[in-house]
Order: structure tokens, then C-alpha cells, then sequence
């Protein structure tokens, strides 16, 4: 009689039902665990826009807030104007609907007049990329920096005044 090297056929499909069978239970947990961090990184976004906007009312006063996010953002090198003003990271002026998002989320900022010539107030938006995917909650931020966020509804971020007042305020 030889003697027998190496596993049986039986053996080897135990093995692979049984890593089936832990990865049916992980991957749920882990896309979970990527949501939460995406949302995360969505509410963190929206108040470094806030702080963005903030900033740059005080530093351009005879434009108010910045009518978009793209004016917060940079160009290289930098040198801050009303048009790129150096107070937001690239890749978060940039996440705006209709690109890739950054973290799997879309952002927007609109400086809001108000009848005034220079923006009174501003909204900041953020919601998912792809809804219940990468993100279930949208986010929103006025001239108050209160955080609010709702389940998400899919569309564009809020930009609306009225609309992100409306949300509840984050806890």
C-alpha cells in the first residue's frame, strides 16, 4: 500500500464552504463599517465647508459667502483670490454632483443673496453617491454651523436655505 499525500477532494470543499460561509457573515459588516466611515466623512466635510465659508466672508466682505464651492477650493500654486480663495481642500471643491464624489459622497455649497449684493448666507450639502450604498444619510450646514442630516433621498445635496432647516439637527 502507498501511502497517501496531500487532502481529499471532500476535505478541500469543507475548507471552502466554511470561508463561504465566514464571508457571508463579514461582508455585510464590513460595507456597514464603509457606510458609517463615508458618513463620517461627509459630516466632517460639511463643517470644513462651513469653517471655509466663514472664512471666506471675512476675507472677501464685498462678496459675502462664497457663491460656490468652487470658489473655496485651489489652484496651484496658490494665491488666495475671490475665484480660488485657498481654504478648502481640492478634492472636497471639487466632490460636486456630476463628478466621483470624495468618500462616496457629493457636496455642494451656494451663497445665497437674499435681495442683498453680497451673499447674506450660505448652504452646505452633502449626500450619497450612490444611496444606501455608499452613504444613507444627507447632510446640510447654514450660516448657523448647526449640523442637521436626514435619511438620505437620493438627488442632488440640499441648497436651498428652507430645505436644510427643515432637516433635524444632528445628534
Amino acid at each position: 500500500m502507498r501511502k497517501q499525500n496531500g487532502f481529499s477532494l471532500i476535505e478541500l470543499l469543507i475548507v471552502i464552504a466554511i470561508i463561504l460561509i465566514i464571508a457571508a457573515i463579514a461582508i455585510p459588516n464590513l460595507m456597514r463599517a464603509r457606510m458609517a466611515a463615508n458618513e463620517a466623512s461627509a459630516a466632517s466635510a460639511v463643517r470644513s465647508i462651513s469653517v471655509a465659508e466663514a472664512s471666506y466672508y471675512n476675507s472677501f466682505p464685498s462678496i459675502g459667502y462664497a457663491p460656490t464651492i468652487a470658489e473655496l477650493g485651489f489652484t496651484s500654486p496658490c494665491n488666495p483670490t475671490p475665484a480660488h480663495a485657498c481654504l478648502l481642500d481640492n478634492n472636497l471643491a471639487t466632490a460636486i454632483p456630476g463628478s466621483p464624489g470624495h468618500a462616496g459622497y457629493q457636496m455642494l455649497a451656494t451663497g445665497i443673496n437674499g435681495g442683498s449684493p453680497v451673499n447674506v448666507d450660505f448652504v452646505a450639502g452633502a449626500t450619497p453617491t450612490g444611496p444606501n450604498q455608499t452613504g444613507s444619510r444627507d447632510f446640510c450646514t447654514v450660516t448657523d454651523a448647526v449640523l442637521r442630516m436626514q435619511p438620505t433621498a437620493g438627488g442632488l445635496p440640499v441648497s436651498a436655505l428652507a430645505a436644510c432647516l427643515a432637516y433635524p439637527i444632528a445628534r
